[in-house]
């Protein structure tokens, strides 16, 4: 499977996955379908359309991509705020043609949020950003540390398929949280070499993240310090620790 990244509105990743030469093509979260449609050869028919939640900048362009394609399948979470044909649930697999996926549940960004797992990669819209991970519009961190867990327990090698470029910006807070980690600078200078020549820092992988995600990193010994230290007191438990996390990266600046 070979994926694309489409660049839309300000900083999203709407990802084509095509499945071989021959096979179906998905749209990951369009949320506009303009460069979607400036990307497909004149050829290319799209199959189905994966939603990951209900944001306008995932979902926005799926009336104007499905006027163009009229059979086009549109999948997605449990929601009606979503404009799905097709409900899926965490747990469940949906296969087209040769593409089969796992769906995950990853609701903390919002409460359905879902991701994708096949052929070695996540597809995890706002649920994990290279070095961050989504605010918590509707969840709370008990949502967040299962879906943290979650996507700890995946292959190392999954490629992580995110849907903005937040990785520079990310990676100030990450740097605040673990000044020390010798993997977290190599890889912040390596972002800062591809953000310079306007190059993708996504996807990234999952043992990446677990060397240098602050979020999936909150037990480590030194993070956990850095995060009680800053609050004043001890965390109480893994959950709140990871709360506290986020927490202050909402009001880092």
């Amino acid at each position: 499977m070979h994926f694309t990244a489409v660049r839309a509105l300000t900083d999203n990743y709407v990802w084509l996955a095509r499945c071989g030469a021959e096979g179906p093509i998905l749209i990951v979260d369009p949320g506009v379908a303009e460069p979607v449609l400036a990307e497909l050869a004149p050829a290319e028919v799209p199959t189905a359309i994966l939603l990951t939640h209900h944001h306008p900048d995932h979902i926005g362009g799926v009336a104007e991509l499905r006027a163009r394609f009229p059979d086009l399948r549109v999948i997605g979470p449990h929601d009606p705020r979503i404009p799905a044909t097709e409900r899926v649930s965490p747990g469940e697999h949906i296969e087209i043609d040769d593409c089969r996926f796992e769906v995950l549940e990853l609701s903390a960004h919002t409460l359905s949020h879902i991701g994708f797992f096949g052929h070695g990669a996540l597809l995890c819209g706002d649920a994990l950003f290279s070095l961050g991970c989504g605010r918590l519009f509707e969840g709370s961190p008990d949502d967040l540390h299962r879906v943290m867990q979650t996507i700890r327990q995946l292959p190392p090698a999954t490629q992580v398929h995110c849907a903005h470029e937040y990785t520079q910006a990310n990676a100030r807070f990450a740097l605040a949280v673990e000044p020390d980690n010798a993997s977290l600078r190599a890889y912040v200078d390596q972002v800062a070499q591809l953000r310079a020549q306007e190059q993708a820092t996504i996807p990234t992988t999952l043992q990446r993240e677990l060397d240098c995600n602050p979020f999936l990193r909150a037990d480590e010994p030194q993070v956990a310090a850095t995060i009680d230290a800053h609050f004043g007191s001890p965390s109480a438990n893994a959950v709140e620790r990871l709360g506290r996390l986020r927490a202050w990266k909402d009001h880092y600046v």
